[in-house]
């Protein structure tokens, strides 16, 4: 579904493309595939995210199929408002809604979930426009240029002050969404801990004014974040499996 984004993406500008340097060499703006051939291939990539939702329980489908409509018209929210990223966050944070109905919790029924996933996804909100500003400042010039509005120039001033705030804000609903379902200190260690950690030597470190700088912080800082919140989550779930199973044999 990412990748189905992206082509929607590039089919809405493909007549922006050519005018910002890092984008003017992507296939549909340098004129390699015709915009009727990525149309075919975005429905070929949307079948292939509908084959593997199916795999899920049916309520997945239901909280899925929302999150096209996002798909096809974030592309425009650069045309209207400075805030595209945000847009982009609510389309790119969708699976924070589907865990919980993968394994058959009814979250409107189960108000403890409903709040850690409302938390989750407002969490990943937060990231999404926090290091796609980053990813922003890259073309802050040739957007000034063309007209495309972003985040990146509405605060180009005090974006470190705007970043900063994004990840105290991102950090805390994670661990809202922690207390919401109960977890233990592993959690807010490891995961929020880390979250903090990472994210703020990113904000520190990263030179916006220059091009290759910003990407490399956009490209690994993800992953940085990233692997530190999901590897605090694995270690909260191993030591809750070790203890349910001592609870186990301790009971019988």
């Amino acid at each position: 579904m990412r990748g189905a984004g992206c082509t929607i993406n590039d089919l809405w500008d493909r007549n922006l493309d050519p005018h910002v340097a890092r984008t003017r060499l992507r296939p549909i703006a340098r004129g390699a595939v015709t915009p009727s051939k990525a149309l075919t291939f975005t429905g070929f990539q949307l079948l292939a995210g509908l084959g593997v939702l199916l795999q899920f329980p049916p309520p997945c489908l239901y909280y899925g199929t929302p999150s096209l409509l996002l798909v096809a018209t974030y592309p425009l929210a650069k045309r209207v408002t400075h805030y595209p990223q945000f847009v982009l966050g609510l389309t790119f944070s969708w699976g924070a809604f589907m865990g919980f109905p993968a394994f058959g919790v009814d979250l409107l029924a189960d108000t403890a979930a409903l709040k850690a996933v409302a938390a989750l996804y407002a969490s990943c909100v937060s990231w999404t426009v926090l290091y796609d500003m980053i990813y922003a400042h890259m073309d802050i010039k040739d957007d000034a240029k063309v007209g495309i509005k972003s985040i990146a120039l509405r605060h180009e001033k005090e974006t470190k002050a705007v970043l900063s705030g994004l990840a105290v804000v991102q950090v805390g609903l994670l661990a809202v969404a922690g207390t919401a379902v109960g977890v233990g200190p592993v959690f807010f260690i490891g995961s929020c801990g880390s979250a903090a950690a990472t994210l703020g030597f990113m904000i520190w470190k990263v030179r916006l004014k220059e091009v290759n700088n910003c990407w490399w912080w956009f490209r690994n800082g993800a992953w940085l974040t990233g692997g530190g919140i999901a590897g605090g989550m694995l270690a909260e779930y191993v030591l809750n499996s070790e203890q349910k199973i001592e609870a186990a044999g301790s009971n019988s």
